[in-house]
């Protein structure tokens, strides 16, 4: 009974007291958190913030099935991120943060964690081939090929962008020939040519996002390059080529028909088709000379005659067409065509022939060759003087020496000439000139004739041509005057073709034989005014225009008489010009004169002259003055021209356009005949004095102005000076009177002394009509100068009163109202008044502005067709049914008002006033739950009355008691395994609301079976609360999934209870990454020092699904070895065993119950071990005494005697049953002393234990003795040495001590 003691003792250690502890609760921001994908491993993501009302310290926590993301530090709630984000793998996820205070259970609550997308992923393409074929007429713009890049990125990061970073080969035509669209979509960009460009074209092809953040830096990613292999497709859109530019031969033009002159040849330029062509002449210079094979060879197919190609160059021009056998791709034949020039050879077959041509001129056609020609000479033409008027050419078309040919003269006259040249080849102008100058004479011969004979130096071939030549005679007489001086006179002003003499003849001795006499003058002064007749001889004058006496009154001129042979003689004229009255007056100088009026006199005399003919009428002057407007006032001297003014001069009589210039004309004339006059004008200018007074054009003004305009302008007074010039007529207006400081008065001059004086309120100052109506004013004007004239005029300034005041709303109608929602109310419901202080005001009232807000939010447009305002400021409900609290709250009308007749320039508008529509709620909106998407477990043994295991949460949208809800549980059942269903009364709702959300929290009432496996199932009902409209609910059911005691697990450590709960999230963490479950701590204890040495402490938990299932020992053990890295960190934070609570658990109790029993066992296993040892010793002392006996029967035995039967090896066994194995011990370890008597059975019994034997039959003794070989191992059988040495003794002494061991026999008793 002494362990029931033990128990009363040590129960009071375990109690402890309960007192009420509150839970810590995380802070309301903790549901939510956004993290960037690039953040780097072991960077701190976010912390967990707990409060406890009792100050309790705090142990954070995360689980979940995504929690092996971060580690948190528990005591501080420092968050780290263990484990890279990928927003393209995992874009959210939820974890399960918690905080314990030791105390109570811990609080739970999720955490919605959302990843943040960053440009971490470059574009990759999508295409496996790479490579397309297009043919080379492909129009430009076509798409060749598409390739798609996709980059995994979101937004900018994720859109795509295509470059050609290069083209192989890269060409200057091959850069820009190809490019990319923004949809990946290659199109060429420029025409593609087989031939003339490449047939192979390698893109270089490569993708780049828009760019993006990562690691806090705009990037760009691109793809890894890829090559897109173009191959560019012939097709036969290209003519055939001559393989030759230029294709030329020659040809003897004796040739046969038939000969070969040379081949051309043409391929197909689309290399990749090449068809056949064959071969046409489509043009020549000499048809029907060659013709052209299939093959290309051109042959002669007519007669050739190089001769008809003179003009050609002696070449044929032939145009040869290759054409592809197969049309091109435009269905068209594919052709080229080329020239190819035949040079045709020459063969001696013509003799020279003459020609009446220039040589440069001739064609030399058979047709037109000669053998008579004609030329004329002079007489006594000097020698090698040529024929004039032969045109003689010889010619000989062959070529180089067949075209050679001599020159040679023959005929009666053969002497008197020469033939140049003597030799010439092909063409040749052929000249014939005189050799004897005396032979060649007009007198004895008017004719002669030569024959002019070509010969071809080659075949002797020759030609024959007759030149008959004419003979000129020659001129020795010149032409004879009747005098050498000839006197004649003419009128200045003769006309053109006035005939001055008709008596001059010349005669000429040779008479008309060289025609007729020819007149002319020779150069000389005076010739561009006469002339004469070539033919008559008369003289005329030339251009009268030019005639003057006054400049030149006398000419000479040389005549030249000239017969047919030019041979000339002269003789000189003399001409006088006669004077005419043709001149008129001239006037020296310009008269302006200056006087100032009233006082100043004119006084000048007008210079004149006249260049006729001094001492006649011709050039007597007389002066007179011509009428005009003021001719009358002066007067003028005829002879002498003094000019006078008659009375004193006045400027302001004087047109004032005319400023004060009289313009007189006077007219000079002299007294030939006809008489020629000059007039002159003469300008007086009047200068004006300062001797008139400004006079207004009224003698007073009235003006009218508006009130309240500042700067207005006012009205314009006006003034004029009849004084004409812009100094004296100036005039400068001033203003004075009462209330003159309030106006301006701006000068402004006019044309012709006028000034107006515009009048302006100042631009700062503006007058009312209530203050004062009227203004009366004096204006003066005045000259500037010594004189200060001055004249004035009055002005009255009529003030007019204007509508200039805005209306203004009435603050007690915009006061505020309340509309119901849902179609409750219509009509009007407010009126907006407006007043206005104008008497002649016109108002209305108007909409500016509609404001929706809900809860002081604005939310747009939602309520701007609800109400109507009407222009006199009655408000209307305009859609009734459409106004609904849950949208809005508060509708603020904004409304002005307006005065239509407000003049303009003043604001016809009021200030913006604010009518407030509260709309008022009605229930029409049900309650509802919000998603619940967590799982509710219990455990029975954690979970203790009046705790929280699930929880709900609702909202309604209706406002104030229409929006309070409230919880309430109608009905809850446990459905167990089995599937039946049992009421029960163990749960009870509470409720919280925090900003509209309300959360109804399920508790226990009382503790639950812990035996128990099921789901309780919790109806719970959410009603909100009006006032007067039916209340309104709504339901959900909750799943709550129970686990019983036999999950629970055992969890044991080599560390402390201390560690252990120091490293509570880390082994947590490390658990749920394992498991994937939640874990819910049970306890944490120390185990007592009886247990293993390596375990410390233990943890027991509970490992729990999302769907209410758990983990088993067997499960966890499993799924713990599977994650490698959690095993790791599991053995470094100190896990030791994993077992089920059934096998480990105990209590003090059952502790001190297994000691006592422990003790008990231990006392019977001394008991057994000590009856054991007594029987196994009793064995042992039978076993040696029957050794002892099988000794001495061994030594009795004669060997002779002994059978050859093998021993057991290690007994003394021979055949013999029940032997037993020997023990290497002296007999004095076998405590039998005391048995033997005799020396025999002492060294029988010692032979035995040292396994040695040895026989003295003479002596009796016995003695050990050395065995002869030293390894211990290498001793034969015992009893077979013992033996052997028993028969050795019967020949020889032998030592009395004798033994040996078997040491692989020492353990052989145990």
């Amino acid at each position: 009974m002494a362990w029931l003691w033990l128990l009363c003792v040590l129960l009071p250690t375990f109690m402890v007291s309960v007192t009420a502890n509150s839970l810590p609760v995380f802070e309301s921001n903790m549901t939510l958190v956004l993290l960037p994908e690039d953040l780097p491993v072991g960077a701190v993501v976010f912390w967990l913030v707990a409060t406890d009302p009792d100050g309790d310290q705090l142990t954070y926590g995360i689980s979940g099935l995504h929690a092996n993301y971060f580690s948190v530090t528990s005591n501080t709630g420092e968050v780290k991120l263990v484990s890279s984000l990928d927003f393209e793998t995992l874009p959210s996820f939820r974890i399960t943060i918690s905080v314990n205070d030791g105390h109570n259970v811990q609080v739970t609550k999720e955490m919605q964690v959302i990843v943040e997308d960053r440009n971490d992923n470059a574009p990759v393409f999508l295409n496996t081939e790479f490579s397309t074929s297009i043919k080379e007429t492909l129009p430009v713009g076509s798409v060749v090929f598409s390739v798609l890049a996709e980059d995994k990125d979101t937004g900018s990061s994720g859109l795509v962008e295509y470059f050609i970073e290069k083209v192989i080969p890269s060409t200057d035509n091959s850069k820009d020939l190809f490019r990319i669209l923004v949809n990946g979509s290659i199109v060429l960009n420029d025409t593609l040519s087989y031939n003339n460009k490449s047939a192979f074209y390698q893109l270089e092809l490569k993708a780049c996002d828009s760019g993006g953040l990562l690691n806090n830096t705009l990037v760009t990613q691109c793809s890894q390059p890829v090559f897109v292999s173009i191959s560019v497709i012939d097709e036969p859109d290209l003519d055939p080529q001559f393989v030759r530019e230029f294709y030329s031969a020659s040809v003897s033009e004796d040739a046969t028909l038939g000969t070969s002159v040379l081949a051309v040849e043409a391929v197909d330029s689309d290399k990749g088709v090449n068809y056949n062509v064959t071969y046409n002449i489509t043009n020549s210079t000499r048809p029907g000379w060659f013709c052209i094979e299939k093959d290309g060879v051109i042959t002669v197919c007519g007669p050739l005659d190089r001769e008809q190609l003179l003009l050609d160059n002696e070449e044929v021009q032939i145009q040869v067409t290759a054409t592809e056998e197969k049309p091109n791709i435009y269905q068209q034949e594919a052709k080229v065509s080329t020239w190819v020039t035949i040079k045709v050879t020459d063969v001696n077959d013509h003799k020279p022939e003459f020609y009446n041509c220039s040589l440069q001129n001739c064609t030399f056609s058979p047709q037109e060759a000669q053998d008579n020609f004609t030329g004329y000479v002079d007489e006594h033409a000097s020698a090698r003087i040529s024929i004039d008027g032969l045109t003689m050419v010889a010619y000989d078309p062959d070529q180089g020496a067949n075209g050679t040919f001599l020159l040679s003269l023959n005929g009666t006259d053969a002497e008197a000439f020469n033939v140049s040249p003597e030799r010439a080849a092909v063409s040749v102008s052929v000249q014939v000139v005189v050799k004897n100058s005396e032979m060649v004479d007009y007198e004895k011969k008017t004719e002669m004739q030569v024959q002019v004979v070509a010969t071809d130096s080659v075949s002797g071939n020759y030609s024959v041509a007759t030149v008959t030549i004419h003979l000129r005679n020659i001129n020795d007489h010149r032409p004879v005057f009747s005098k050498s001086l000839y006197e004649l006179t003419v009128p200045e002003n003769s006309p053109t073709g006035f005939l001055v003499t008709d008596s001059i003849e010349a005669t000429d001795l040779d008479g008309d034989e060289w025609g007729p006499i020819t007149y002319s003058l020779l150069p000389g002064a005076g010739e561009d005014l006469f002339e004469v007749e070539p033919k008559s001889g008369n003289v005329t004058v030339k251009n009268g225009t030019l005639l003057d006496r006054e400049k030149q009154a006398m000419y000479y001129l040389t005549m030249q008489a000239t017969d047919g042979g030019n041979q000339s003689t002269t003789t000189m004229l003399q001409i006088t010009l006669l004077d005419v009255n043709d001149n008129p007056p001239v006037v020296r100088g310009s008269y302006n004169i200056f006087v100032p009026e009233e006082d100043g006199d004119v006084s000048v005399t007008i210079q004149a002259y006249d260049d006729d003919q001094p001492g006649t009428n011709n050039s007597r002057l007389l002066f007179s003055l011509l009428p005009g407007s003021y001719s009358q006032n002066f007067s003028i001297d005829p002879d002498t021209g003094l000019l006078r003014n008659l009375e004193p001069l006045d400027r302001e009589a004087i047109d004032p356009a005319l400023e004060g210039r009289i313009v007189l004309t006077v007219h000079v004339a002299d007294c030939g005949e006809p008489s020629l006059s000059t007039d002159v004008n003469v300008t007086i200018t009047v200068e004006d004095i300062n001797d008139n007074l400004p006079i207004f054009n009224q003698s007073s003004y009235e003006f009218f102005v508006m009130e309240r305009v500042p700067g207005a302008l006012v009205g314009t007074v006006k003034a004029w000076d009849a004084d004409q010039t812009a100094a004296n007529n100036r005039i400068s207006f001033s203003l004075s009177g009462t209330g003159a400081n309030n106006f301006i008065l701006q000068s402004i001059v006019l044309a012709l002394g006028w000034a107006e004086g515009h009048l302006w309120l100042l631009p700062d100052v503006s007058l009312d009509y209530e203050t004062q109506k009227l203004f009366n004013l004096t204006v003066s004007a005045e000259n500037p100068g010594p004189q200060g004239l001055e004249s004035t005029a009055n002005i009255t300034v009529v003030v007019v009163d204007v509508n200039d005041e805005p209306p203004t709303l009435d603050a007690v109608s915009l006061q505020s109202i309340s509309v119901a929602e849902n179609g409750s109310e219509h009509g009007q419901v407010a009126q907006v008044i407006a007043q206005d202080v104008d008497t002649n005001a016109l108002l209305r009232i108007e909409l500016v502005d509609v404001l929706c807000t809900k809860a002081g939010v604005d939310v747009g447009s939602v309520c701007h067709g609800w109400f109507s305002v009407d222009t006199n400021g009655s408000v209307y409900i305009n859609q009734s049914e459409a106004i609904d609290y849950e949208v809005c709250h508060l509708v603020t009308l904004v409304v002005r008002a307006q005065d239509l007749a407000t003049d303009l320039g003043f604001d016809a508008y009021s200030s913006n006033g604010s009518l407030l529509i509260n709309i008022k709620d009605k229930n029409d909106n049900t309650p509802y739950f919000l998603p619940n998407n967590q799982t509710f477990v219990i455990i029975p043994e954690l979970v203790l009355p009046n705790q929280q295991v699930a929880s709900v949460q609702a909202r309604d949208e209706d406002s104030e008691d229409n929006g309070i809800i409230k919880f309430s549980i109608l009905k809850a059942d446990f459905v167990p395994k089995d599937g039946a269903t049992n009421p029960v009364q163990v749960f009870r709702i509470s409720q919280s609301v925090e900003a509209g959300l309300y959360t109804g929290s399920i508790e226990l009432v009382t503790n639950l079976d812990s035996t128990l496996q099921g789901t309780y199932q919790v109806t719970v009902q959410a009603q909100d609360q009006p006032a007067m409209d039916p209340a309104l609910e709504t339901q959900t059911t909750l799943n709550l999934f129970t686990v019983d005691q036999s999950y629970r697990v055992r969890l044991q450590f080599s560390t402390s209870r201390e560690d252990v709960g120091a490293n509570m999230e880390e082994i947590k963490a490390a658990l749920i990454q394992a498991t994937r479950t939640s874990v819910y701590v049970v306890t944490i204890q120390n185990i007592d020092s009886m247990a293993r040495a390596r375990v410390n402490s233990y943890m027991d938990a509970y490992f729990v699904f999302s769907n209410g299932s758990a983990l088993t020992l067997t499960e966890l053990n499993v799924m713990i070895r599977k994650d490698q890295d959690a095993l790791r960190q599991l053995l470094q934070l100190g896990l030791v065993v994993v077992s089920s609570q059934e096998t480990q658990e105990f209590n003090q109790t059952q502790l001190l119950t297994n000691v006592i029993i422990g003790l008990v066992v231990s006392l019977v296993l001394v008991l057994v071990i000590m009856i054991t040892a007594l029987v196994c010793f009793r064995k042992s002392y039978h076993r040696k005494l029957r050794a002892m006996k099988a000794g001495k029967e061994a030594r009795k035995t004669p060997i002779e005697t002994m059978t050859p039967a093998a021993a057991i090896p290690g007994t003394n066994v021979y055949n013999t049953d029940r032997a037993n194995p020997m023990l290497d011990l002296p007999t004095k370890d076998l405590g039998l002393e005391c048995h033997s008597s005799s020396d025999l059975d002492y060294h029988s019994l010692n032979s035995l234990d040292e396994n040695s034997v040895d026989l003295d039959t003479d002596s009796k003794e016995f003695k050990r003795k050395d065995l002869p070989h030293n390894p211990p191992e290498s001793d034969s059988e015992p009893l077979t040495a013992a033996l052997s040495g028993r028969s050795a003794g019967t020949s020889g002494q032998q030592q009395r001590e004798l033994s040996f061991t078997n040491p692989g026999l020492d353990t052989t008793d145990l």
